[in-house]
């Protein structure tokens, strides 16, 4: 008999694991599939938390929908019934001491139209007319292993970056631009800009791909733990150790001796490890793997909930959120109001938001000092500030993802194939997986943790 152990039990280890137990079940596979996550549930940066009336993710708190829909897992799991999706409304940008509207037809602030760039409140003349060399200007210099900063830079101009593009991105991926590779970010922009000569066309020509309307992020109708529970629920052959932890992992043959901290031992043919690189590096002792993981980056983020006994439509008529462009106003990155994004995050209407602290911003340096109710705050601060609310709260939630967010640097991918090749020639069998190394999307770790399965699957017929 073979035996497969996934270490973590986030959504990558999950969907691995959920892979191979369909396999064991359909095929009568003769493999003990065995689960170790360190924490007390299953979920890894899903977690769900129901306070006062209100629904609050702690961790990731919406997935792409064009993304998962072309997974079948939320109808194998019978979710179909459970899905919500977002309202849709008007971002703006926090800047100069009040809201600017983002406009509508761009994709992450990149103007998807000529009109977009020609309208927006957010850009000088003269920053609208340093973008129009993206229509004249081939690319002859950059590959999906630069920085998207300095890609997105030579064809739009700084100005058009620094106040409308690089905000909204900075939102949704980790670090500076500059230090962001565009082939795991975007890199469908080098496409475009081969196929159609310019950034802006090409989004102009595929925008409906990135329009997701009403249906453009889903969640489930008690917060998107209910993935986890309904995979887990269906692992009804699978041996799931949680609160244990992995110690080491030795080579033995052509097996490996995985030693767990309650003093179990795990003699495994397919160690999955779907656990974050600063984790992973640390159970097996080797030089070189250590030199690969140390080419690995992470970032901070600390994430506060706040909700108020007032009804939401205080807040600006059709808004969902703010993103900060100016460091200096606001402590936070983001805002988002979850009550108006998310209808079924609050049962009664009333205001619930969310606010972003990430180790990109300067304040942060203080900030990840402070305890919860330090914190709580100084969220209130920028909320008094960017909202003009100071009623008190009435439920909150904190959480502080220290050095746990993946920072795809220029330098990543060849840390990832140093990675894969040093465990393919000496440590075969050991599989990476995850959002340290091929993804932050929850879809994305889905596939990663489908294919990862798959893999060792065709490895064992």
């Amino acid at each position: 008999m073979k035996t497969v152990l996934v270490i973590g039990g986030g959504i990558t280890g999950l969907s691995a694991m959920y892979e191979l137990h369909k396999w064991k079940q359909e095929k009568g596979a003769d493999v003990r599939l065995v689960l170790v996550e360190a924490g007390e549930e299953l979920g890894g940066k899903i977690t769900t938390v129901h306070q006062s009336g209100f629904i609050m993710e702690a961790g990731a708190d919406s997935i792409v929908s064009r993304k998962l829909e072309s997974l079948s897992l939320v109808e194998e799991l019978g979710l179909e019934q459970e899905v919500v999706y977002n309202s849709t409304g008007i971002s703006f940008i926090y800047t100069d001491g009040e809201l600017k509207a983002i406009p509508a037809d761009s994709v992450f602030g990149i103007p998807a139209s000529i009109k977009s760039l020609a309208e927006t409140t957010l850009v000088s003349a003269e920053g609208k007319i340093a973008a129009l060399k993206d229509f004249y200007t081939k690319n002859d210099q950059f590959t999906k292993n630069d920085s998207v900063g300095a890609f997105l830079e030579h064809f739009l101009g700084s100005e058009f970056v620094e106040k409308q593009i690089a905000p909204v991105l900075s939102g949704v991926y980790s670090g500076k631009l500059t230090d962001l590779t565009i082939a795991p970010t975007l890199p469908y922009l080098i496409d475009y800009k081969e196929k159609y000569g310019s950034i802006i066309k090409g989004l102009e020509a595929n925008k409906q791909q990135f329009k997701g309307g009403e249906r453009k992020f889903l969640s489930f109708k008690n917060g998107l733990s209910s993935i986890i529970e309904a995979i887990e629920n269906q692992l009804e052959d699978v041996e799931i150790f949680k609160a244990i932890k992995v110690n080491k992992i030795e080579k033995d043959n052509q097996h490996y001796r995985v030693e767990l901290n309650n003093g179990e031992v795990v003699e495994a043919d397919h160690v999955v490890l779907s656990i974050p690189h600063t984790a992973a590096e640390k159970l097996i002792d080797d030089p070189e793997l250590t030199k690969g993981f140390s080419g690995l980056r992470n970032s901070s983020l600390i994430s506060v909930y706040v909700g108020f006994d007032v009804p939401d439509r205080i807040l600006p008529a059709d808004g969902t959120g703010f993103i900060t462009a100016n460091t200096d106003e606001l402590s936070c990155n983001a805002c988002t109001w979850t009550s108006r994004k998310w209808k079924h995050t609050s049962k009664s209407g009333n205001l619930l938001v969310r606010l972003f602290y990430k180790s990109s911003h300067p304040a942060f340096a203080s900030l990840k000092e402070m305890n919860r109710e330090e914190l709580l705050k100084a969220a209130m601060n920028d909320i008094q500030k960017s909202l003009g609310i100071d009623a008190e709260p009435v439920a909150s939630e904190v959480t502080n993802w220290s050095d746990q967010m993946p920072n795809y640097l220029i330098s990543h991918p060849q840390s990832v194939a140093m990675l894969e090749q040093k465990l393919a020639a000496d440590y075969p069998g050991i599989h990476l997986a995850g959002c340290s190394y091929y993804g932050v999307g929850i879809p994305d770790c889905i596939e990663n943790g489908i294919k990862t399965a798959q893999k060792i699957i065709h490895l064992n017929k």
